[in-house]
Formats: structure tokens, sequence, C-alpha cells
């Protein structure tokens, strides 16, 4: 209609009986312009018409996601939760794990409560860069919402047909940020093995109390029953948030970072994912956010607490977004046994006592120390377990004479003699707050339970 409306136009004005040549074909120019204009805008007011505008006769209903861990039906894409990320450009930010191959295109699908009409656009699909190899890997679904209105859900689907109500539904988070602010938030990933070391557990989240945590999120796979009621001791106090990752439920998960180790579908069950999720949930919630295991302790060496520690580093450092900690083992074979603190009421606990623990290994030639984490939230956009892979802020190397992480585990150098081994008393500075907090905690479950185990 509209093409033979402009024909007409052109062949009445290229046939007026007193225009020149030059004059004709410059009309005829001009036509052809015009006319070229009117069906490329007629073209997109279709498209946006039949993508924005799809009249439903029911309102949005969908299936409510209840679980941490939403499979889709194509069973290769799995969605953790999606958060509006309105820093640069307002889009959606969902939270996933993708087969690396086999998901080639997915869409975001947006439905107005009061009207029904939906909104569907394609997802961007990003796979994070550090996937280790395993055909599983953490993802981001970057997905431009509506112009004219602000969803609060949302669902995701391989397809831009199908029916709203058998989709699972989201909630879109951070659009109205909810929770206290706190000064820093710890991001555990992931407990899982029937996790049961429960006394150096509740030595970490002492330690991490005294040194400014204000919350404790931790990402709970499995663990034995004492840990569970230690979780509940802590989730009661409210400090502890705990997160169920049942990974294992759909994937074939690994105990290792590199797929060349352990040929499962991904690494260290999901970690990465993980501490992405816990970044955007905590984003508007939390001034710094720490990214460590539970057998680890960012222990400030000339500060005596994590928030005099990044107040200064701040000053120094103001457009820094990320603080980078050498990892530093201090092995659990190797013991301290002349200290002068009594904790014989803690031998029934199951567990590493870390007071007995200050030998550390040296630092070895050619040899890079992985590094844990302090950040500022709204400044990462991707994080990895020892480096973040973008975001709007630096990263700085912390010296570990400002601090480090002290790391109690098996060694590393595991042939090294004690007397290479470097004393290392910083953890001890605590010891009267520790232990007397320690003691408390453990008394108080012990009252509660009628036993430890």
């Amino acid at each position: 209609m509209v093409q033979s409306s402009c024909q007409k136009f052109c062949q009445e004005a290229n046939g007026e009986p007193e225009m020149s040549w030059k004059k004709s074909h410059l009309v005829v120019a001009v036509c052809i312009a015009t006319c070229a204009s009117i069906v490329t805008l007629s073209y997109f007011q279709r498209i946006k018409l039949s993508f924005m505008s799809m009249p439903e006769t029911k309102l949005c209903r969908g299936i409510p996601a209840k679980n941490t861990i939403t499979p889709l039906k194509d069973n290769r894409t799995y969605i953790i939760a999606p958060y509006l990320d309105n820093r640069k450009n307002k889009m959606i930010r969902v939270i996933s794990i993708l087969h690396h191959k086999d998901v080639k295109e997915l869409y975001c699908w947006f439905c107005h409560p009061s009207s029904g009409q939906m909104y569907i656009s394609k997802a961007e699909i990003d796979i994070h860069s550090d996937r280790f190899d395993f055909p599983y890997g953490a993802t981001d679904l970057k997905c431009l919402e509506p112009e004219d209105w602000e969803p609060h859900y949302m669902s995701i689907h391989w397809s831009p047909k199908g029916d709203i109500n058998q989709l699972p539904l989201f909630e879109i988070r951070n659009r109205d940020p909810e929770g206290s602010l706190v000064d820093f938030t710890v991001c555990i990933s992931a407990m899982f093995g029937e996790y049961n070391n429960v006394l150096q557990f509740v030595q970490s989240m002492e330690m991490y109390k005294i040194l400014g945590a204000g919350r404790v999120v931790i990402y709970k796979n499995s663990c034995s029953p004492l840990m569970q009621k230690v979780l509940d001791y802590y989730i009661a106090e409210g400090i502890v948030e705990v997160i169920p990752w049942p990974i294992d439920s759909y994937l074939k998960v690994s105990s290792y970072w590199h797929h060349s180790m352990d040929p499962k579908d991904i690494g260290y069950y999901g970690q990465i994912t993980a501490l992405n999720d816990c970044i955007y949930d905590n984003m508007y919630r939390s001034r710094y956010i720490l990214l460590n295991d539970m057998d680890e302790i960012i222990l400030p060496g000339k500060y005596a607490d994590w928030k005099t520690m990044t107040q200064n580093l701040q000053q120094q450092h103001p457009d820094a977004g990320v603080f980078l900690f050498e990892n530093h083992i201090f092995p659990k074979t190797v013991f301290t046994l002349n200290y002068k603190f009594n904790t014989s009421s803690w031998n029934a606990i199951p567990g590493v006592n870390i007071l007995q623990h200050v030998l550390r290994e040296p630092e070895q030639e050619h040899v890079v120390n992985p590094r844990k984490m302090i950040v500022d939230p709204k400044k990462v956009i991707q994080t990895s377990v020892h480096s973040v892979l973008q975001a709007y802020g630096v990263s700085i190397h912390i010296p570990m004479d400002v601090a480090l992480v002290y790391h109690c585990r098996t060694p590393f150098q595991e042939n090294l003699p004690r007397l290479l081994l470097i004393k290392d008393t910083t953890l001890w500075r605590y010891n009267m707050s520790l232990i007397g907090n320690v003691s408390k905690v453990l008394q108080e479950i012990a009252w509660n339970t009628g036993e430890y185990r």
C-alpha cells in the first residue's frame, strides 16, 4: 500500500508537462529517497509492534522459581537469578550456567502485569572466560528490558514463541534493593563433601566477626549434622545466610579446578557461578565483599581490622575496585604446641585448631602465589576465583606485610623440612578475643543440643 502510493506520486510528478529534463530527474530522485524512508520506517514500525506488543488473552502467570538453581527444559541451561544492572547500560544480567557449545540462542521474556503484553528480546550470551575446559561454565545472559515499563519478573526461553504460563518465572533482583547495609560480607562457595571441619569453621567465623564481617554467605551443597547445628546457630545469630547449592542434582561436578584433573561437567562445584551470584546479590547490601574459602582468613598485618585497612588502601588507590591478597599456606600437619593458650575444652570438637598452626611455607621461586580478594561489588562485572575478569575499577596487589591470606590446609610443599618453615604469629594477636568467643559458641551449641555429636 505504501509502495503503490509512492509510485503513483512519483509518476504524477514526473508527468508534469512543463517540467525540464534536469528538474524531472531531481524530482524522481527525491521521490525515490522519500519512498525509501517511508518504507523503512513502516518496516521498523511493524517490527516494533510485533516485538513489543504481543497481546495475550491471559495475564502473565508463569511458574515461580523456588530453587537456587532452575533448569530449563533443554537440559543445557541452568538459571540462578536475574539482576538489574544499570551501572552503564540499563539491562538485566541473568547469572546462569550453560553448556558452552550446545546453547546457541536464548530469549528474555517480559510480561506486563496489567495488560499481559509481552516484550521478548534476544539474550546476549556471555560465557565467562575462566571455564577451565569444562563443558559447562558460569554465564551472563544480558537482556534489554522494555523502555516504557519496569518489569519485576521475567522468564528465559530458547525460543521467541511459546506460552508464558508454562515457563519458570524469576524475580528481578536489585530493582528495589532490600536488606541492611554492612561494611563487609564474606562469600564462601561452596560447602560440600559432608563438610565437618567444625572447629576451624567456628574459629574462622569468629575471626571474620572480629575483623569486621557483618554477613557471611555460604553456598551449601552438603555438610555433617553437627556442622548443620553450627550453621543454625549462626543463622539464628543473624550473621550467616545459607544458600542451598544442589548443583550435583543437575550436573556431574568436579572437586578440582581444571577439566584435565577430573573430566566432569563443571569445576569445583560451580564455585565461580556462586561467587558471581553472591556479588550481585550483595551489591547494594555490602560496601565490600571478601571472596575466600572456609579455611582462609584475609589477615591484616599492619592494621587491626578490615575497615581500617580498606579505608587506608582506598585513600592510597582511589580508582581501585579490587584488592588482591597473597595466599600463604600454614600446613595443618605441622603443629606449634608450645603456646600458652588453654584450649583443652575444644579437644572433643572435630576439626583443625588454627592457633596450633603458625608456621607457613616459604615462597617458591618462579611460583606465583594465588590471591584472594576484597572487592567493591558495585565495581565488579565478572569475577573468577583469584581475580576479577571484568571491572570498572583497577585491581591492586597488596604486599604481604600489609595483609595476607592465612590458609590452613594440607601442605603444598609436602617434603619441606620443618626448619624451613617461617614462624608467623600474626594470628595470635587476636587470641584473647578469639578463644573466648569460640569457647562461648561451642558451649552454647552443646547446651542447645545436649551434645557435640
